[in-house]
């Protein structure tokens, strides 16, 4: 497959490219549609290509360049949506044969903030069905492929941004975090996700079952570009009234302070998960990044007991709400995993709901305490690195409480902000994520961590293997 010299530069290069007039929003755009145009056979990451208003949104973004006037230094970068999130005119499918081409009557929160920093939305991409599972597989799409080794998940459920932001096709894509949807597939692509403190980017719609425990968030190749797109979607939204007021904040300054002096713990057993022995190793000898930083890093243990007693009411139940807005005629054609924990959550009672509630308030009491005598918290982002494409979801191979999603709901549930960045790489050649996790709406300060982390591992793009697997396709 033939390279452009806008692969696999980052937003924040490309902003500088064009702030000197050595290129364009309407040739890197070019450049990015042949890329997506030839690896979309191969990844499947891409559910809707917008081509003709992607170039005239280029054009215009072209043109404000060239009169000194961007919207912001993001303006004409090329970005995705996950299409489980209003495009005003675009249908939203969540992957499933039970919704149609209705176009949305308008643009979600999220969608409305990248349009006004001048960001190029050339598409739309892959989620499993209303995205419910940590892989990328709809009955709608079928399945979305890793970079790094076809025959592998890029995780989910924002598989088809990671999956396209680690082949280079664009610096970072749009995704959201339910109980891990931008960590896990960051993990399992070896880029960098963050999940942000809830609230911090406003949800609209906010009528989702999970809509109390979503972030919006990008994935991304480098911490720069995360901060770059936080401050463009950051801040409070009268259409959600749980959004967090706005911050003062260039989230990009103070990113290079470090971390010395820092106390930080480290639980790979989070939960009482057991991951992978290989997992296990590689974010062991990750946190000792932050030792040689000048951080003081402890083995704090499992933290907490397993949420699967306390939390699988919520899970289900929340399912069993969409399953009743779906007509009977359709549920043959709903994916099988997803609609057997439908039917489950159909039994889930009041009672059940309450007392998860309770739980969940329990554990943002906790380790908000706990986060009084430390500044971050360490953890494995998944149990395994990406498993094979056709692995089935929640199965008893592969049950979502041990295999899932245990290290990564915990934030949802709390709110807190979390995010994944590489590790390192398995025998077999794939990526595992570390877990950075931050006291309640403390972003700046998981940003710092994260930034200090990428600094010292040395991780660049493009990466020798995902070279490999896509040279010649």
């Amino acid at each position: 497959m033939s390279e452009s010299a806008f692969d696999w530069l980052s937003a924040a290069e490309l902003s500088k490219l064009f702030s000197r007039g050595e290129a364009s929003p309407v040739e890197v755009l070019d450049a990015m549609l042949k890329r997506a145009a030839a690896l979309q056979p191969h990844l499947n990451a891409l559910v809707l290509i917008d081509k003709d208003g992607a170039q005239a949104a280029a054009k215009a973004a072209e043109s404000r360049w060239r009169k000194g006037e961007p919207l912001s230094p993001l303006d004409g970068i090329p970005t995705t949506i996950k299409d489980t999130t209003n495009i005003k005119g675009w249908p939203t499918r969540y992957g499933s044969h039970s919704t149609d081409e209705t176009p949305a009557p308008d643009n979600a929160a999220v969608t409305d903030r990248l349009l006004a920093a001048g960001m190029i939305i050339f598409g739309k991409s892959a989620t499993p069905e209303f995205g419910w599972k940590a892989l990328t597989d709809s009955p709608l799409q079928g399945f979305t492929r890793n970079p790094w080794n076809l025959a592998h998940s890029p995780g989910g459920s924002s598989g088809g941004a990671s999956s396209l932001t680690a082949a280079g096709i664009n610096p970072f894509n749009h995704g959201n975090d339910g109980g891990g949807s931008i960590r896990i597939p960051a993990s399992h692509t070896g880029l960098v996700g963050l999940k942000p403190s809830y609230g911090r980017i406003p949800q609209y719609p906010a009528d989702a079952p999970f809509a109390d425990v979503i972030s919006q968030g990008v994935l991304a190749r480098s911490v720069l570009d995360t901060a770059m797109a936080l401050n463009v979607t950051a801040g409070p939204d009268p259409r959600d009234w749980r959004s967090l007021p706005t911050e003062a904040r260039d989230y990009t300054v103070g990113l290079d302070a470090g971390v010395r002096g820092w106390k930080i713990g480290l639980s790979l057993d989070l939960g009482h998960v057991k991951a992978d022995p290989e997992v296990r190793e590689l974010v062991a000898a990750a946190a000792r990044r932050f030792e040689e930083l000048g951080a003081h890093v402890e083995e704090v243990g499992p933290m907490f007991e397993s949420l699967q007693e306390h939390f699988e009411p919520l899970w289900i139940g929340s399912f069993a709400t969409r399953f009743r807005q779906i007509p009977t005629q359709l549920h043959d054609k709903l994916d099988p995993g997803l609609r057997a924990l439908m039917e489950k959550g159909l039994a889930i009672t009041l009672a059940d709901y309450a007392k998860a509630f309770e739980a969940r308030s329990r554990l943002a009491r906790d380790l908000a305490l706990w986060h009084r005598n430390y500044d971050l918290l360490l953890a494995p982002v998944a149990p395994t690195a990406g498993p094979p494409v056709e692995t089935l979801y929640n199965s008893e191979a592969f049950p979502r409480w041990t295999k899932g999603a245990p290290y990564t709901l915990p934030c949802n549930l709390t709110g807190q902000p979390a995010a994944s960045m590489p590790a390192g790489l398995t025998s077999a050649g794939l990526p595992v994520g570390i877990q950075i996790i931050g006291p309640p709406r403390a972003d700046d300060v998981v940003l710092r961590a994260m930034r200090a982390f990428e600094s010292a591992t040395g991780w660049t793009w493009p990466q020798p293997k995902v070279l490999e697997t896509l040279k010649g396709l």
